[in-house]
């Protein structure tokens, strides 16, 4: 393994100015989540690049708007087991984004939106394979791709493909960017769940006849410091609600009133546990009564034994390449949550840098090309089992 890792090493590390190139490309070909018409030059970028290194590609997804890319190698057998590359192309970054904050690379840091979340990830993909094709090295199982266009928004038109692909893999590589500067691997994920609890009520004049109306924002108060009551810091569960709505007039008793609330949960157990306790919400205002909507969109990725097998392996691997690699839990969500349901998951594998969704996003260029050699490396290991 020294002998190869030294040589995938040195492979990824002169790849500077490709993966400059094609972050570069992608980067300039705008992909927010909201605005799919404008997809498409992205997603012919990066299959492109797929197709020059050996790989079969098509779109794929419902009818409409959101495109997904799938990718498989020429030659490829069918019934072969397979490994799945997961990622996704559009960013929360809107069209016009790229005029105010430019691709530009200062030393060893490229900048630009969508640089680390997760472009410089897909860039990752297409050179780590790259370097596999250039040394005659053959996976002992078969790499195939999935990119899809939604992530951002939920992967509301792509998680049944995420979750048919996992269902068939032996193991799940997503290229996610890794938890800041220091390049943590994600192991684990909190679940999300988004509710909407709406209240109806009686309008009634504030004034002259306030006792025959039943007030939905008076409720809706309640409402909230129940939900909030449900946070437990110490099992890092949060219930936040983010949006409220209600009422007509400041002099009118409110007949409607609605809020919004995220949920974020570290086991799938927690997830049952506060989607039960949202949806067994009862009102206390008379007269008034609840609709509540929602639920756990993407549940926990936990600490499993397969994902914790896989982990170790991966960090094997890494001292392999010199690298000294730590894990971490995200607050956030991935596909990787829904993979990891159904095979070994390792998440986080993306570029090195920091500023996910926010202004200061940036990658940098020498760690991420070691996470090329990490990918590559990983894509080369024998299977490590599926026990759950």
């Amino acid at each position: 393994m020294a002998a190869i890792a030294e040589q995938v090493l040195g492979r990824a590390m002169a790849q500077r100015d490709a993966l400059t190139d094609l972050v570069r490309n992608l980067v300039e070909a705008e992909s927010p989540s909201t605005e799919p018409y404008v997809h498409v030059t992205a997603r012919r970028i990066f299959e492109n690049a797929l197709q020059d290194v050996g790989y079969r590609v098509r779109d794929t997804g419902p009818d409409g708007e959101y495109r997904h890319v799938y990718a498989r190698p020429a030659t490829r057998s069918r019934g072969e087991p397979i490994q799945l590359l997961l990622g996704h192309y559009d960013t929360v970054w809107p069209v016009g984004t790229l005029a105010e904050r430019p691709f530009r690379v200062n030393g060893n840091t490229m900048h630009g939106p969508g640089v680390f979340d997760m472009k410089g990830g897909l860039a990752q993909i297409v050179l780590a394979l790259r370097i596999l094709d250039e040394l005659g090295l053959e996976p002992p199982l078969t790499p195939v791709i999935f990119v899809n266009s939604d992530e951002e928004i939920g992967s509301r038109t792509s998680t049944n493909y995420v979750r048919m692909l996992a269902r068939r893999a032996e193991r799940a590589f997503v290229l996610e960017p890794a938890m800041g500067e220091l390049g943590h691997v994600k192991t684990s994920r909190k679940g999300i769940g988004r509710f909407t609890i709406t209240v109806f009520g009686k309008a009634a004049h504030a004034g002259l006849d306030p006792e025959s109306g039943a007030s939905a924002i008076l409720e809706l108060s309640h409402i909230i410091q129940k939900l909030f009551a449900l946070n437990d810091p110490e099992r890092g569960v949060t219930v936040n609600v983010g949006t409220i709505d209600g009422g007509i007039h400041a002099n009118v008793i409110a007949p409607h009133s609605e809020a919004v609330a995220d949920v974020r949960v570290p086991t799938i157990a927690d997830g049952e546990r506060i989607e039960k306790a949202i949806r067994s919400l009862e009102p206390v205002t008379p007269g008034v009564r609840l609709h509540i909507e929602g639920l756990i969109g993407r549940p926990a990725m936990e600490v499993t034994p397969r994902n914790q097998e896989l982990w170790l392996h991966a960090r094997d691997i890494g001292r392999s390449l010199g690298l000294d690699l730590e894990d971490a839990q995200a607050g956030g969500g991935s596909d990787g949550n829904t993979t990891s349901q159904y095979t070994a998951t390792l998440d986080g594998l993306g570029a090195v840098g920091d500023g996910a969704h926010a202004v200061h996003e940036h990658l940098n260029i020498d760690k991420t090309l070691e996470r090329v050699a990490l990918l590559a490396m990983l894509l080369m290991s024998e299977p490590v089992g599926r026990a759950s």
